[in-house]
């Protein structure tokens, strides 16, 4: 009995402000196009069963190409695989607030068989695998007994959300409060568990795992990419296990289009000159060029008086090049010396002064002191990341 468990395609994703000749966002087409090839694989594979842990869209109200091309591509699958059993999870991108809206996967239900978990956790069962799937939208921890059908050989639970501990940080703030014990994942009885949300593939537990995602749709792919080299991962793809041996294979997808984090330049002690020099080097470097790929690089120690003197015309066309190129400069830190002091002390980083502010904070009871930090710190590293390098002349409103 094998399964295929994919997870958090985000069609209709956009960015980068990019477009093809036929009027649409080029990300929004390059995610469109790697649904089209995990269909591939799927058609391939021939499994029976599939698995898809939510986030089919960026968002509840997506756009109508991207509905329609999830339609085709869902169409081509079930008509070419009529035996395999399609079970698909609501996640917090595809699940209404409201009670008015209906939720857009429920297109996908009555005309084309796929089994769609929304508002409600369903529980599947399939006589002829001798298997029963519990599928959970993204619902609120607790608010579902996570148990398996003892009458059954084979148990699976689809769920989309986040399991304690097991990602690196928290996504939002009401997410961080709302984790899943592993306990409640990893009780006896289940044979898999197919987990959406976190974009990078990951192990949970012997049995449980997070598929990830098909490309990089998430606020920080630079923070993906990282996990993926730090897990010396191939990159983004689906993950087919065989309930009956325990068998598994990661059968890795290639992504649309390329993103590149370039290692960074230590710009401390440059002149712009200089710094024009390192960054045509990093890209010359680049094997195959910029040209149509997503790039970052992240320049240390440059004061604000260097990064405006560089060589914006040279910027201007790396990012016209580049589907989208980022030069990030970060200031240095700033010296002062010690109040009553007669030698000179580092002045506390901003990190440090948040962490300090938090951990000195009265917090309410049942608010968890240490969740709080990371949580801030992370939040303070996505700003940072995130922070815009100057305006190029021509550019800005």
């Amino acid at each position: 009995m094998r399964l295929v468990h994919l997870s958090d395609l985000h069609l209709g994703f956009r960015q980068f402000q990019r477009q093809t000749p036929a009027g649409i966002n080029q990300r929004e087409a390059d995610v469109a196009a790697a649904f089209a090839r995990a269909v591939d694989k799927l058609i391939d594979l021939a499994p029976d069963v599939i698995l898809i842990g939510g986030d089919v869209f960026h968002t509840v109200r997506p756009t109508n190409t991207s509905i329609l091309h999830a339609f085709q591509q869902f169409s081509r699958l079930v008509a070419a695989l009529p035996r395999t059993e399609v079970v698909i999870v609501a996640g917090n991108h595809d699940m209404p607030r409201s009670t008015e809206t209906i939720c857009i996967l429920r297109l996908f239900a009555a005309p084309l068989g796929i089994h769609v978990a929304d508002r409600e956790p369903r529980r599947l069962r399939f006589d002829a695998l001798e298997l029963a799937v519990l599928a959970v939208p993204d619902l609120p921890p607790g608010s579902v007994e996570l148990a398996p059908d003892p009458t059954v050989r084979y148990n699976v639970l689809l769920l989309h959300g986040e399991i304690q501990g097991a990602l690196p940080h928290a996504d939002t703030p009401d997410r961080a409060a709302a984790q899943i014990p592993v306990a409640e994942v990893t009780r006896e009885g289940w044979d898999y568990v197919a987990l959406g949300h976190y974009h990078v593939y990951k192990r949970v537990a012997d049995h449980v795992y997070y598929s990830g995602s098909l490309e990089y749709t998430s606020t920080n792919p630079w923070g993906e990419l990282a996990e993926e080299k730090a897990a010396k991962l191939p990159g983004k793809g689906m993950i087919e296990r065989d309930l009956a041996t325990g068998k598994q294979t990661f059968h890795p997808l290639p992504v649309t289009r390329a993103y590149l984090d370039l290692p960074p330049i230590e710009g401390r002690g440059m002149s712009a000159e200089d710094l024009d020099k390192a960054i045509q080097a990093a890209v010359a470097r680049v094997s195959g060029g910029v040209e149509g790929k997503v790039v970052r690089l992240v320049a240390r120690n440059v004061p604000r008086h260097i990064a405006r003197e560089i060589d914006h015309k040279a910027l201007r066309e790396l990012q016209r090049s580049a589907l989208h190129f980022h030069f990030d400069t970060r200031r240095p830190e700033l010296v002062k010396r010690q109040v009553g002091g007669g030698s000179p002390g580092r002045r506390p980083s901003l990190a440090e002064t948040l962490r300090e502010a938090l951990r000195s904070r009265s917090l309410p009871a049942g608010v968890d002191g240490d969740a709080l930090i990371a949580l801030g710190l992370h939040y303070l590293q996505e700003a940072e990341v995130s922070e815009p390098s100057p305006e190029l002349p021509g550019e800005g409103a």
